[in-house]
């Protein structure tokens, strides 16, 4: 009896395991990351400090005019609905995937009607042949005995995987761009009431030299001078008002919306009324691997590549696929429901490759290749990553002093400027000087401005390139 009961066991646990089938693909390995350890003369983060790809864009972001910018790109932005959209598919591709695993149950009815009766000569019926029947069976399932559909489902699911994250660096690069855009159009703004401001010095400096030309005061070689700086702050106004133009058109196609009035108000400090944003922790290297949703999705998609493998590697194996049915069949519609018309059908088929002139080797081939091209897209994303971050860290070293030398300089050429136009005015300078102190001048406030702005989008850059922007309240 004990004997019995242990073969018993067995055989039951010998066709669970043959039901469950077996798996060839490769054991996955994480590739090294093919950066240095740290980033060029950063120092590192504290301990315990928690990875910026937790903080929440809005503790970041902090400035409500920006926040509400963010709101409205997140809620209309095409590409983000694209990204969703494109989460749905690959799930529903998944579940297709998964769905081979199991038997399809169908039921099947038909009924023919044939004349002339081939059974008429033996006395059997009339002139016209009849056949009814219907069935509840299972068609074509293949038992996935070397894991063929198995190993077709992980690498959906990897691809599902792979999408997901890629939906949050969809929705990371979108916050960063709303964020650098907003900015850009806030510096617009700043740069055009400088040269607004510069147009009307050069315009007052214009008639001023006129009227020292009509007197004889001045050359004329001065009064062509003024009226060529005149016409240049012009053109750049004109040049000014149409980058504020464009750089506008560009937040509303992020935003998927107008930009509202409201976003640019309450700006009259230019950048310098942006609400500040917090010191982050550069961390180091590795933490990438888990932080940035890209680097994510480029090993989902090295898991399918490799999940791709064990698929062509079961090609070479045999194929048993199953078709059964049970029902009924009869000659006469009304009796097909009756006793004695049982029907059933059990239907076992064997495929074992012989010779397909090198399909399946090639097939294997292509996808060991497509685990390195993955293999090879994996360390350049973490190698992006790692150029990324270090630029930014580079941008952080630098802008600072960058920019406090060059509002010194622009506070040296307003001095400048003053004591040139007094000298002007009292007849000791000539009219070159004032013109090029107000050329000088006008040229250190706007490059002032734009490294300000290169400052504040490079702190939007850096939280971007650690990870951060996904996560939200």
């Amino acid at each position: 009896m004990i004997k019995k009961n242990f073969v018993s066991t067995a055989l039951a646990g010998a066709a669970a395991m043959v039901l469950a089938g077996c798996s060839l693909i490769p054991t996955y390995e994480r590739p090294a990351a093919p950066v240095p350890a740290s980033y060029p003369g950063a120092q590192s983060a504290a301990a315990g400090a928690s990875p910026v790809s937790t903080l929440a864009w809005q503790d970041y972001f902090t400035d409500p005019r920006l926040a509400k910018l963010i709101d409205m790109a997140l809620a209309n932005n095409r590409d983000l609905r694209v990204a969703v959209a494109n989460i749905e598919q690959a799930r529903a591709q998944f579940q297709i995937q998964r769905a081979a695993q199991f038997p399809t149950l169908d039921v099947a009815a038909s009924g023919s009607r044939s004349s002339p009766n081939p059974l008429r000569a033996a006395g059997l019926g009339g002139s016209v042949a009849s056949t009814y029947s219907v069935n509840l069976g299972i068609t074509a399932w293949e038992l996935d005995f070397f894991g063929r559909i198995a190993s077709l489902k992980e690498q959906a699911l990897a691809q599902f995987l792979a999408t997901e994250e890629s939906r949050k660096a969809t929705q990371i690069s979108l916050v960063s761009a709303v964020a650098s855009g907003w900015l850009t159009l806030i510096a617009d703004d700043q740069l055009l009431a400088i040269t607004r401001q510069t147009l009307g010095t050069r315009e007052e400096s214009q008639k001023l030299t006129r009227l020292r030309f009509d007197s004889g005061v001045a050359s004329e070689i001065d009064l062509r001078l003024a009226d060529s700086l005149a016409e240049s702050a012009r053109a750049s106004y004109a040049e000014q008002r149409r980058l504020r133009m464009q750089d506008e058109n560009a937040l509303a196609l992020l935003l998927g919306a107008p930009v509202p009035p409201e976003a640019t108000e309450g700006g009259e400090r230019g950048l310098d009324s942006v609400a500040p944003m917090a010191e982050l922790p550069a961390g180091l290297p590795s933490d990438l691997l888990g932080e940035r949703p890209d680097i994510r999705a480029a090993e989902q998609q090295l898991i399918a590549a490799n999940a791709n493998i064990g698929a062509a590697r079961a090609a070479f194996f045999p194929r048993v696929a199953l078709t059964t049915s049970i029902g009924t069949a009869s000659s006469e519609f009304s009796n097909l429901f009756e006793r004695g018309t049982k029907a059933w059908a059990f239907t076992p088929q064997l495929t074992l490759p012989i010779f397909d002139a090198g399909r399946n080797q090639a097939g294997l081939e292509s996808a060991r290749a497509g685990r390195d091209i993955a293999v090879a897209q994996y360390e350049k994303s973490i190698q992006t990553a790692f150029r990324e971050v270090s630029d930014a860290l580079a941008g952080r070293a630098t802008l600072g002093e960058q920019l406090r030398a060059l509002r010194a300089q622009t506070e040296a050429e307003s001095v400048r400027f003053r004591l040139s136009d007094l000298r002007y005015r009292n007849g000791i300078a000539s009219a070159l000087d004032l013109l090029d102190s107000q050329r000088s001048l006008y040229g250190a406030q706007q490059a002032a401005v734009q490294i300000q702005l290169a400052q504040l989008q490079n702190q939007v850059v850096l939280y971007k390139t650690l990870g951060g922007g996904w996560a939200t309240r």
